[in-house]
């Protein structure tokens, strides 16, 4: 079995659509000097007219009518959004870090550990909830 290559070319691409108001391309507004030079030019002087009518229709419905110094300002708050966002999670992240950074190694016997499992596993907590719950119930009895 051989395998072909695949190119770009394989593969079916839809046109692009123009935006409302966006000028058209240069390959567009004016034929390149092959297609003008044995085609009759035929310029009807009532279609002018009409697109600038067209176009000034279309530009109050646009979003890209927007000033230099409006997206500017759109852009900066969504920049200075997405920092107090970013600087939340860390503050989170580092909350949640002070409160699991102590830890207590405790060695146990087979059986304890084992039957430290089995209430994890009946109950579906962690093994870690348990023991903390002990260790907070032990210190609470004894005045601690």
């Amino acid at each position: 079995m051989v395998k072909r290559q695949t190119t770009v070319s394989d593969f079916p691409v839809a046109p692009r659509r123009p935006r409302p108001g966006a000028a058209k391309p240069a390959s567009e507004v004016a034929p390149s000097r092959d297609e003008t030079a044995g085609a009759p030019v035929n310029v009807e002087p009532d279609t002018a007219p009409q697109t600038a009518k067209v176009e000034e229709d279309r530009a109050p419905t646009s979003l890209l009518s927007s000033t230099e110094a409006e997206r500017r300002e759109r852009s900066t708050t969504r920049a200075l959004e997405r920092e107090d966002s970013r600087i939340r999670l860390r503050d989170l992240k580092r909350a949640r870090e002070r409160e699991s950074k102590h830890f207590v190694n405790v060695p146990l016997d087979y059986e304890t550990k084992k039957r430290l499992e089995k209430a994890a596993h009946e109950n579906d907590l962690k093994m870690t909830v348990i023991m903390k719950a002990a260790i907070d119930q032990y210190l609470r009895d004894n005045g601690y």
